[in-house]
């Protein structure tokens, strides 16, 4: 009945109908890919992932509907590039260690790390869809998050892109369950996340986890480096995101989950796992007291010290310690903050990846967490 069928990228469908001789034109909407999507289990090492398209049942009961207990980020839902501190009223595990706080941002992923610095983005994230989000070009924009004991649910509601608000609004969720399972919810998505502009910002979907060294510089006394390591991150295919689908991450076993040495080096879970005694210090009681007595020695040392130095202000050693007081200490890109942050850096594509270094006073900064 029908001959010369073509498609264009519009998305119609020009039909020449022989009988009549004459040509008609109508709509034709082919499925997106992500409505062809089969649910199946990718190994990622430390986790596994499932994508369920829209047409499966789990994507409609995996959405959460708080509506009577959502509490309102209200600092980042006027904000661009802004953090809120949440503290959860459970444990949960990430990448097997525990979190009890997790950082919030206006870019639509949860930081994971105990530090607040001006790269966010580079690693330690929970990220169902980072993107540049400027919540305050839309008063419908908001932050919305609910804590019922046994799973943290963050919303971002609505949120349009900085460089891009004629796309129209996206609004998605991150669940973290106390179990450590993670569930990334899509209701709307009106554009092709990998067509997403990453020049002012990194466009991810996923996590990533990384652990911090501190390395003293000979070079300059009191100085330290703090470096971040990047050791294993899960990237989810942008493509398979769209309206109504949903990802959920079951973490796999780990060595930080074994409470005796037993089960810890014999256990059979692809990780080579060592086990380190903290039960040493009762077998070896001379560590302990050595550790009194230094500690004793430097209380006496630093107040004979502080003495000397009122009583001497023209001293050299007084001197010394006037040239390195606090308020000549160089501006830290690490930081004490509260519980509301700014990220005004993020990682060019350039980068290295792997790894970030800063340099910082080693006796200026101790390791800290946000106060509520």
């Amino acid at each position: 009945m029908f001959s010369n069928v073509s498609f264009i990228k519009q998305g119609f469908c020009c039909v020449n109908q022989i009988i009549s001789s004459s040509v008609c034109c109508f709509l034709f909407s082919p499925p997106p890919p992500c409505f062809l999507i089969l649910a199946q289990d990718i190994d990622h090492t430390y986790y596994t992932s499932k994508i369920y398209g829209p047409g499966d049942a789990a994507s409609k009961e995996l959405w959460v509907k708080r509506d009577d207990m959502w509490k309102v980020c209200s600092f980042l839902s006027s904000s661009y590039r802004q953090t809120e501190r949440v503290t959860l009223s459970f444990e949960f595990p990430f990448y097997g260690h525990i979190l009890k706080e997790v950082t919030v941002a206006a870019g639509g992923f949860i930081y994971t790390g105990d530090v607040i610095h001006q790269m966010l983005t580079a690693t330690q994230y929970i990220a169902p869809l980072m993107a540049n989000f400027d919540l305050h070009l839309s008063e419908n924009s908001n932050v919305l998050y609910s804590d019922n004991g046994t799973a943290l649910v963050v919303q971002w509601n609505r949120v349009v892109l900085h460089d891009n608000i004629r796309v129209g609004t996206f609004t998605f969720q991150a669940v973290l369950h106390s179990d450590g399972r993670i569930v990334f919810a899509y209701k709307q998505i009106p554009v092709d996340i990998a067509v997403i502009n990453t020049e002012m910002h990194p466009v991810k979907v996923g996590l990533a986890d990384a652990f911090v060294v501190l390395h003293e510089l000979e070079q300059i006394p009191d100085v330290r480096r703090r470096t971040i390591f990047e050791y294993h991150k899960v990237d989810i295919i942008k493509s398979r995101i769209c309206n109504y689908t949903v990802v959920e991450m079951v973490p796999l076993p780990t060595c930080l989950q074994f409470t005796s040495c037993g089960p810890c080096v014999t256990a059979q879970i692809g990780f080579n796992c060592s086990w380190c005694s903290r039960q040493r210090n009762k077998r070896h009681p001379f560590g302990l007291l050595a550790g009194i007595v230094m500690v004793t020695v430097i209380v006496m040392v630093a107040f004979f010290t502080s003495v000397y130095i009122y009583n001497h202000p023209t001293s050299s050693i007084s001197l010394f310690f006037i040239e390195r007081r606090p308020n000549r200490w160089p501006v830290l890109k690490f930081r004490r903050r509260g519980d509301c942050s700014t990220y005004t850096d993020v990682e060019s594509l350039s980068q290295d990846r792997d790894t970030m270094e800063e340099c910082h006073i080693g006796v200026s900064f101790p390791h800290f967490q946000h106060t509520n």
